[in-house]
């Protein structure tokens, strides 16, 4: 008989999410300690164990604000989560006690980040697609898939006196810089510091940060992320003033350098909104879209507010905070940001 806990040790949850074809890497316990840490949120990892050991597993998040309200997230901050389960019964199980969970801290709402839907029962949203890239088995070879653009931009940024470097937590400063200043530039709060430096911490063995510089300054850096044959950059930013030297392509071949050479499969340059911008720059390089499809739960039965800038509610805000200097909106950033998933 299948039983739901939220006690099953952290060793046998990351086993399972190194060893099931559908977990992710945001599937492993290190990453409810990180958001607890940087956060301060409530975390639960559900898991549904029979004699056969774990057949699924879901983990939560939950949020609690006077201005946003109560909710609970799989995987908030980040582009994938939700649950994993051996077959249907199992997932069923494992949502239940989900919604269960976030019923008793009168939350409103239940959200899964899937990369294709799960639960039929619950409400879907399609408003996000991940630009995945499947990669060649030597630079040489990727070098030459590029679009003759491309390559020309990244020569352009290799004739400009940029230098990149790339490591672990003693480059979380400089990736900082250039993260807040872009975040600004947005119209969007930033993360906190210590967010980026508990991932570097906490998954020294699967993170590294590459940072571009212009005569000694941060110009243009990212966070790249890798579980099984697939890396990924959930965060990257450029400086504006850093377009006329390509630095933020450069910063990119050398991502796609990196990952050709440590013999990854697949390099996924995070989730986009189609048709966006950010959407087009990555579908220069030869991604392809995959459609994620967030699922709901939601105790009214109305769909969830959309806490995210694609609300044309937030517009003013976002102007308003564009215009703020940059050490302000580091300063307050991450209070409001820590609300929003």
């Amino acid at each position: 008989m299948t039983a739901v806990r939220s006690d099953v040790p952290a060793g046998e949850l990351d086993r399972f999410a190194e060893r099931h074809a559908a977990a992710t890497g945001y599937h492993l316990t290190g990453w409810l300690g990180v958001i607890e840490r940087a956060f301060g949120h409530e975390t639960q990892y559900l898991a549904a164990t029979s004699g056969n050991g774990i057949e699924g597993v879901l983990p939560l998040v939950f949020f609690s604000s006077r201005v946003f309200g109560r909710f609970a997230v799989s995987m908030p901050f980040l582009n994938y989560g939700g649950v994993v389960a051996d077959d249907l019964s199992v997932r069923r199980a494992l949502v239940d006690r989900a919604i269960e969970e976030t019923r008793s801290r009168r939350g409103s709402h239940l959200e899964l980040r899937h990369s294709g839907q799960l639960c039929p029962e619950l409400a879907p949203k399609r408003h996000k697609v991940a630009m995945r890239l499947p990669l060649a088995s030597d630079p040489d070879q990727q070098w030459e898939a590029l679009d003759r653009k491309v390559r020309n931009q990244v020569r352009k940024g290799e004739k400009s006196q940029l230098t990149v470097a790339q490591g672990g937590s003693e480059l979380v400063d400089d990736f900082y810089s250039v993260f807040a200043h872009n975040m600004r530039d947005l119209g969007t709060p930033v993360y906190g510091r210590a967010f980026f430096a508990e991932v570097m911490r906490t998954f020294a063995d699967r993170a590294r940060i590459f940072v571009v510089h212009h005569d000694g300054k941060p110009m243009a850096a990212s966070l790249v992320f890798w579980h099984r044959s697939m890396i990924e950059v959930p965060w990257a930013s450029a400086l504006r003033a850093s377009n006329p030297f390509s630095a933020n392509v450069l910063l990119y071949w050398h991502m796609l350098k990196f990952s050709v050479e440590r013999g990854f499969a697949v390099f996924d340059f995070g989730r986009s909104t189609p048709n966006a911008g950010t959407f087009h720059f990555k579908r220069q390089w030869g991604a392809q879209p995959l459609e994620l499809v967030w699922e709901y739960w939601n105790a009214s039965g109305a769909a969830p507010e959309s806490l995210n800038p694609d609300n044309p509610k937030f517009d003013l805000a976002i102007r308003v905070w564009q215009r703020l200097p940059v050490s302000v909106a580091t300063a307050i950033g991450p209070h409001v940001i820590r609300h929003i998933p």
